[in-house]
């Protein structure tokens, strides 16, 4: 974490009053450490789970949407579980992914929503997960059109990768489901 120092009257009290509304008491953290003992993809982050947790206590909105943290938290929910005052770390994460995809915020780590995009587009789309479509989406998202090429041919001759999705009942249900989402994740 950097050196900065974080005054907690900076706090941002509308801030921490949308994290209660999602079930997330962030003030009950007294900083045991265990969520980021056991955060199996800490060491990727730029500030430690533990870090976000008094960062959102603070109010300190602006440095968390800014964070690597927040868009690689893999949602394995270890932290909550770990944690002995029951925060549910996962929702924290969910909430200030939310609310960087709402104020604009450049995300830290962009090819994190364009998977999200193309990974919930492909449902919207065809009922189901249509991998190729979704790969294909995803690359030109991302624009890395190459970077895991080799795994891609490796599924595919091991006969992993249909390359024509197969029909599922429902559809109708989950586009749906769809329509009554608003346009929040587009970019």
């Amino acid at each position: 974490m950097k050196t900065d120092v974080v005054n907690p009257e900076q706090g941002n009290r509308k801030f921490l009053n949308k994290l209660e509304e999602q079930g997330v008491d962030v003030q009950a953290c007294y900083q045991c450490g265990r969520c980021s003992a056991g955060c199996p993809v800490t060491e990727f982050f730029d500030v430690t789970t533990m870090e976000v947790v008094r960062l959102a206590a603070y109010g300190m909105e602006d440095m968390l949407l800014n964070t690597r943290a927040i868009w690689l938290c893999a949602a394995c929910e270890t932290c909550a579980t770990r944690c002995p005052n029951d925060i549910d770390i996962a929702v924290l994460m969910d909430v200030l992914r939310e609310l960087a995809l709402r104020k604009g915020v450049e995300p830290a780590e962009p090819r994190v929503p364009a998977f999200h995009r193309s990974f919930l587009g492909s449902i919207e789309h065809w009922g189901r997960v249509y991998e190729v479509g979704m790969i294909a989406a995803y690359k030109l998202r991302s624009r890395d059109y190459t970077g895991d090429m080799n795994l891609g041919v490796k599924m595919f001759t091991k006969g992993k990768l249909n390359l024509m999705p197969h029909s599922i009942r429902g559809k109708a249900e989950i586009r749906q489901i769809f329509s009554g989402k608003g346009k929040e994740y587009e970019r």
